[in-house]
């Protein structure tokens, strides 16, 4: 799959072209390429162990591709991820990112962004501004961490399982704020969501990486399309796992 790398209004925030990455000499995912623009928000979707955060993880400088390029506003990057977050990225990764010992007010203070521009994204803080973030529930913990990140304005904002553990109706207000700042303000998302079909109520366009590679991409409008291009995806990967596995030899 190419990337094209428009100019003008239309050039993609953050693109990946080709890259490989991983782990010493163990490549995590291969060749893989994938873009979002303002405006979208974007899911990567795969079973565990297919190489979501690894993906992630070398968008944001986390991790240096093996090979590939990482493309930062239509310009190639190498940045490390300290550097793009004062140039406009937000990253949230799969564990929590608050200080325990901290109040829900000082954590939001920790961010880029006022603690009253947190509060308009999510007024449900308001209340418990005084309280230790250790003492919040999951759900609370994880809509001071996107609160906090939405209030310095990112360009871009990268999620890694929002949903975790979390209860249908905090998820569903979770991605709901994610989809109104793509909306008004022109965030960029790429969202990792193992809740499929919550992620597609909210998304864009959609990614589906198994075994390290993308194998096929599409619109969310259709949730049946990606339902069949995943069990699809899924069989095909096993099969070819299958021949794999017989062709090697055996001692």
């Amino acid at each position: 799959m190419n990337v094209l790398r428009l100019t003008g209004p239309g050039e993609p925030v953050l693109a990946l072209e080709h890259v490989t990455a991983g782990y010493g000499d163990l490549s995590a995912i291969r060749d893989v390429s994938l873009q979002i623009g303002p405006g979208e928000v974007v899911a990567l979707f795969g079973p565990n162990g297919a190489g979501k955060t690894t993906t992630l993880r070398a968008a944001v400088g986390r991790l240096s591709p093996i090979a590939g390029q990482v493309f930062w506003r239509g310009q190639p990057c190498s940045a490390p991820l300290h550097r793009l977050a004062r140039d406009g990225l937000a990253y949230i990764p799969e564990e929590r990112s608050i200080i325990s010992d901290l109040s829900t007010r000082d954590n939001l203070k920790l961010g880029r962004g006022s603690v009253d521009a947190a509060l308009r994204h999510f007024p449900e803080l308001r209340p418990l501004l005084g309280r230790r973030a250790g003492f919040l529930s999951g759900g609370e913990q994880q809509m001071l961490t996107l609160a906090r990140a939405l209030a310095a304005t990112p360009s871009v904002l990268l999620v890694d399982e929002l949903s975790l553990g979390l209860a249908p109706l905090m998820v569903g207000r979770l991605l709901a704020a994610i989809r109104d700042a793509a909306d008004r303000d022109g965030l960029a998302v790429l969202l990792v969501e193992q809740q499929a079909r919550r992620a597609l109520s909210v998304a864009d366009r959609w990614y589906l990486l198994n075994n390290g590679n993308i194998i096929t991409e599409g619109s969310a409008v259709n949730g049946a399309e990606f339902e069949a291009a995943y069990f699809a995806g899924m069989s095909n990967a096993k099969a070819v796992a299958g021949v794999e596995k017989k062709a090697r030899p055996t001692r």
